[in-house]
């Protein structure tokens, strides 16, 4: 839009010249509105940023982050050193400085952007580039501030003294007395409320404060408001409230205002007037982009990462943005830099920002081979005896105590031992880099994931010979929570992952609370899983407190009821409910929903055959031992609502119910439900039991089986 509203389009005509460009207060003003929201907009980036990522890099994204500074630097000053002339001004040998400094810069905030449009901030690939990036921009706002120190003592040392130490004071009162002010902040507010407003408007105001110190003592005010930013305290509760309140309205109008009013600048035709500086500006831009790329290829490649990846890597990192926009901003309004080198280069930014994206999306995608399943994860395919990998997720403190009682049921034993990945997963809230914690055995009660982990661990110890529990919180954005749940299943080789149902019910059965990002999550899970997948629906809230699904008695406590129709799901979810049924406290109860003679045919397909080979031991009880409690039983249903008839007369015999997704299986017995059906991820009987118009308190598990490929051997 600034392009064709500058001069190189619009702004030749005559009237689009005297609206936008003969009235200099009119415009004036605009780019003052532009340039305050993008202090805010740095301001933010500051508080998003976290500085602990640079400091606990590993060495390889160390190494990265320098050589990406390094390399491009090193490369241009070659290009400046072969091109310069003797009798070249010390403007133009300024200006051909800054900008090759600049276009060698590694933007933590761009490259966040980019991983974040491109749906990879939490992959692999995204976290290496985002601690490589984060240790670049602490070492180019060190390279700025040591550059620009040593042209203020050439020029005027007395002053210089004065502006160094008054930066040197500045950071040291944002981090050592305004830093500990917003933890007291924090510290005061009441868990799970929000920050006063009063609190948020005074952080504001000392953002700008900030900007307005670092340009009365010769910085650039970006700077002051960057690192104050910095020195607040990263993701909720303030860094959160602040990134809610303004985030929208800054990017939304004066992140646009910025870009548009700095764009309009461009002068194609003044690019022209010195062939020399035309040709040298294309010349740097390329190869300081070329020896960036070629830099990080090297480093990645040299690592054992793939080809395509390291590539992909190599792009992200030499992708400019906005904020390098602000620097040659900057320099054309201090005079620094000439139109046509400035035109130049905000023209290689847009074609930067328009073909990496696209060229990374074509070399990078992690859906594609991440979570195919080609190998079988799935109970069925476990050896009677084998351990059992269950990855446990949850979102809220009530999630745990149903999720705990749910694995105490799958009979953990010493012969065939459980092994619990307890997940927590989190919402990225006012930062940009996700977080992974490993919670350690005994780690402190302050540092760890609420009061969940400890459930777990409580859990452990209880069945201390046949249970282990390895703990992990992720912190992540909301659309990428399922990568996390997915990759840890394929890395965890886990054979079944336990997701909570998005809706919480309230006492008399109606929605207490529905959470809508929970359910996206449990969607994207359940179409990528590397493993099977069991969503469960607490719908006990009326029994908390005094009953739970199975107690310590020695007699039969547990009630359960598996609804079988047939299909890939439903043998899953029987394969589940056998294995709690070796349990001596519980009993099962396997209710097959078949079709009359007259509607179903007698055609017998694979499916049926698997169907009734699975039932058959069920039927025989000779599988489970003459100590298990399992029954068999058989209601005929030739309609959905036949269907419903059913399971409404025995929903309330049980207090746990389990049954199969089947997404898109048709069936006799449940033909005509599908037209009500809510919640797809749940399939038409277990939205049936989900639904606000069943008069039960009983909790249900809804199974899918892994979609695995079959590889082609020819």
């Amino acid at each position: 839009a600034g392009l064709l509203l500058g001069h190189t389009v619009l702004g030749k005509l005559d009237t689009v010249n005297d609206l936008l460009f003969s009235h200099v207060s009119g415009i004036e003003i605009i780019d003052t509105t532009g340039l305050f929201g993008f202090v805010i907009f740095l301001f933010l980036m500051g508080v998003k940023m976290d500085l602990r990522v640079a400091f606990r890099s590993t060495k390889r994204a160390a190494v990265i982050g320098f050589i990406s500074i390094l390399a491009p630097i090193t490369v241009g000053l070659i290009i400046f050193s072969a091109f310069k002339k003797p009798e070249q001004s010390k403007e133009v040998n300024l200006e051909r400085l800054l900008g090759t400094t600049i276009e060698s810069l590694t933007s933590f905030s761009v490259i966040a952007c980019l991983l974040s449009e491109l749906n990879i901030l939490n992959s692999e690939l995204g976290r290496l580039a985002l601690s490589a990036s984060a240790i670049a921009d602490v070492g180019t706002l060190i390279l700025v501030f040591v550059f620009s120190s040593m042209a203020k003592w050439a020029n005027a040392p007395s002053v210089a003294a004065v502006n160094t130490a008054a930066s040197i004071a500045f950071v040291v009162i944002l981090f050592f007395v305004f830093r500990p002010m917003m933890f007291w902040v924090i510290k005061t507010t009441p868990e799970g409320k929000p920050i006063k407003e009063v609190y948020i408007v005074l952080i504001v105001m000392v953002a700008i404060g900030c900007s307005i110190f670092s340009h009365f003592f010769g910085d650039s005010p970006l700077i002051g408001a960057f690192v104050f930013g910095l020195a607040v305290p990263d993701g909720p509760p303030l860094g959160s409230a602040l990134v809610d309140k303004l985030e929208c309205f800054v990017n939304g109008v004066f992140l646009a205002v910025f870009t548009t009013t700095s764009t309009m600048r461009v002068d194609v035709k003044s690019m022209m007037e010195n062939r020399s500086r035309f040709l040298f500006s294309i010349i740097f831009v390329g190869v300081t982009f070329l020896a960036k790329v070629l830099s990080c290829f090297i480093v990645t490649f040299g690592s054992f990462m793939p080809l395509k990846d390291s590539l992909a890597f190599a792009l992200i990192m030499s992708s400019k943005g906005i904020v390098e926009l602000s620097y040659f901003c900057s320099f054309i309004d201090n005079k620094i830099m000439s139109k046509a080198t400035f035109s130049v280069l905000v023209l290689g930014i847009l074609v930067n920002s328009t073909i990496v994206p696209l060229l990374v999306k074509l070399l990078y995608d992690p859906d594609s081979r991440r979570y195919a399943g080609y190998e079988k994860r799935t109970l069925m395919h476990l050896k009677p005896d084998s351990e059992l990998r269950v990855l446990a997720c949850t979102h809220r403190s009530e999630n745990v105590s149903t999720i705990i009682e749910l694995l105490d049921l799958t009979c953990p034993a010493k012969e065939s031992p459980q092994v619990v990945f307890a997940l927590h997963i989190v919402e990225l809230k006012g930062r940009d880099s996700p977080v992974f914690i490993a919670h350690q055995k005994n780690e402190n009660s302050a540092l760890s994931s609420l009061e969940n982990i400890f459930a777990y661990n409580q859990y452990e110890q209880n069945n201390w010979d046949s249970v282990t529990v390895h703990a992990f919180t992720a912190i992540s954005p909301s659309k990428l929570m399922h990568e996390d749940i997915c990759n840890m299943a394929l890395n965890k080789q886990t054979s079944f992952i336990i997701l909570p149902f998005h809706r919480k019910f309230s006492i008399d059965g109606s929605i207490e609370d529905e959470n809508s990002v929970m359910r996206n999550v449990n969607c994207s899970v359940l179409d990528r899983a590397p493993c099977s997948v069991g969503i469960l629906i607490d719908r006990r809230v009326a029994d908390r407190g005094r009953k739970t699904l199975k107690t310590s008695s020695r007699m039969p406590t547990c009630s359960i009821g598996m609804l079988f129709i047939g299909g890939k799901d439903d043998r899953e979810a029987l394969t589940l409910a056998k294995r709690m049924a070796r349990d001596p406290q519980v009993n099962l109860t396997v209710i097959r929903l078949i079709a009359d003679h007259h509607h179903s045919g007698n055609i017998m397909d694979w499916d049926g055959i698997l169907d009734s080979e699975i039932l058959k031991d069920v039927k025989q009880k000779n599988e489970v031992g003459n100590s298990c409690n399992i029954m068999y039983a058989e209601e005929v249903s030739n309609d959905g609502p036949q269907a419903a008839g059913v399971i409404r007369s025995i929903v309330n015999n049980y207090d746990l119910i389990i049954v199969g997704r089947r997404y898109g299986v048709e069936s006799v017995q449940t033909i005509g439900l599908a037209e009500w059906c809510e919640f797809p991820e749940l399939g038409v009987v277990g939205d049936l039991l989900a639904s606000t118009d069943l008069n039960s308190s009983v909790s249900v598990l809804v199974v899918q089986q892994q979609y695995y490929v079959e590889l082609d051997r020819h």
